[in-house]
């Protein structure tokens, strides 16, 4: 059961040391909302079902990509790094579930909330970044058919991958640096939240999100899906002479975009709530209208983003034909080596009894040729 928090400040500095990675302004001037009563009765569940559908999908999806026996192609290699941190990202959800349970009160140490934490915003930066990477592989491959580009190889695929994580690990160092437990007394929680050592690393933080997590990524993507929207739409994928190479580029093509736009749709409010709240410390908005505001929406924007992970298998399965085709695959393969255990095992049973039959006999037989 959560805590029953009688102050409106301690509720709001409570929410505000969440998941959202930056303490939230001083509200204890501004009254009670009471949009928090039910913004508790739906967090728990919503935590858990994300995470629990996230993990379900997301290994899904690692394993058909790893245990199909055709390698993967560079834009399988992108979306299986998206699918890991994906997968990253909703196996720490549950920690976060149970300190919501809990009433805020961190019960895991200190080494944990670090990691944790750290985990969920690898997630926050990687996944537009792979997200960029295979639109510029679907650009390369259906804008520029006849260009030999050598960078277009599984193995800088996964050097690039590689790039990327150290990437998102590197700005999640903020969150390693900062995130620790305390016990407030007066609360009586031991909360884990970012203890910044003043407030413009907050406004940093809003930056970071806003710039690198956004701003840089999304022209990228923008561009090249521009393009790619164009080649579909114009037919010019008809000067690859038809082929069956060509039709899987195309819907490769499709899937990307689909993700993309829903990658976008999902993360979008989380960085207008960002924006809005870089402009409330810089008093561009004020009063206590807009603090409910953007309390409550950073909570809900940033559950709309995380959601994102769990929804992206389901994309695969619906949109991606040759995911489909590669998910059969691995099902027929685990099948055949189920049936040739099976197999085996038999005749392996029938050697045995045969060998035993012929024993008995050969027994039989020699005593008599002795005598």
């Amino acid at each position: 059961m959560y805590v029953i928090l009688f102050s409106e400040w301690l509720l709001n500095y409570l929410i505000s040391i969440d998941m959202t990675g930056s303490n939230s302004t001083n509200t204890s001037h501004c009254p009670y909302a009471e949009e928090w009563d039910w913004l508790h009765t739906m967090q728990l569940a919503y935590i858990l079902a994300t995470s629990v559908l996230g993990i379900l999908d997301n290994v899904f999806v690692l394993l058909v990509f790893c245990l199909h026996k055709k390698a993967c192609t560079v834009a399988e290699i992108y979306l299986s790094n998206l699918a890991a941190a994906d997968l990253l990202l909703v196996s720490c959800l549950p920690l976060w579930a149970v300190n919501v349970a809990n009433g805020f009160d961190w019960p895991f140490g200190p080494l944990l909330c670090r990691l944790v934490n750290v985990g969920i915003n690898m997630n926050d930066y990687s996944s537009i970044y792979f997200l960029a990477l295979v639109s510029v592989d679907r650009y390369v491959a259906l804008v520029h058919t006849m260009s030999p580009w050598s960078m277009r190889s599984p193995s800088y695929a996964k050097l690039a991958c590689l790039l990327v994580w150290g990437y998102g690990l590197l700005l999640g160092t903020p969150t390693m640096v900062f995130r620790v437990v305390k016990w407030f007394p007066d609360f009586q929680v031991t909360a884990c939240y970012m203890a910044y050592p003043h407030d413009g690393w907050r406004l940093r933080y809003n930056l970071t999100v806003n710039i690198v997590g956004f701003l840089v990524p999304i022209p990228v993507v923008s561009f090249c899906s521009y393009h790619i929207i164009n080649v579909l739409r114009d037919n010019q994928a008809s000067r690859m002479r038809s082929t069956t190479a060509a039709g899987t580029e195309r819907k490769a093509a499709h899937l990307v975009l689909i993700v993309l736009a829903i990658f976008i749709l999902c993360w979008l409010p989380y960085q207008v709530v960002i924006f809005l709240d870089t402009l409330y410390h810089y008093e561009v908005i004020s009063g206590c209208g807009w603090v409910d505001v953007l309390e409550i929406s950073t909570q809900l924007a940033t559950y709309l983003g995380y959601s994102n992970s769990s929804l992206n298998p389901f994309l695969y399965v619906i949109v991606g034909k040759h995911f489909k085709q590669r998910a059969r695959g691995v099902c027929r393969q685990m099948m055949c080596c189920g049936k040739g255990r099976k197999s085996y095992h038999i005749v392996n049973l029938n050697s045995t009894i045969k060998y035993t039959d012929s024993t008995k006999r050969l027994r039989k037989y020699l005593p008599n040729k002795l005598k």
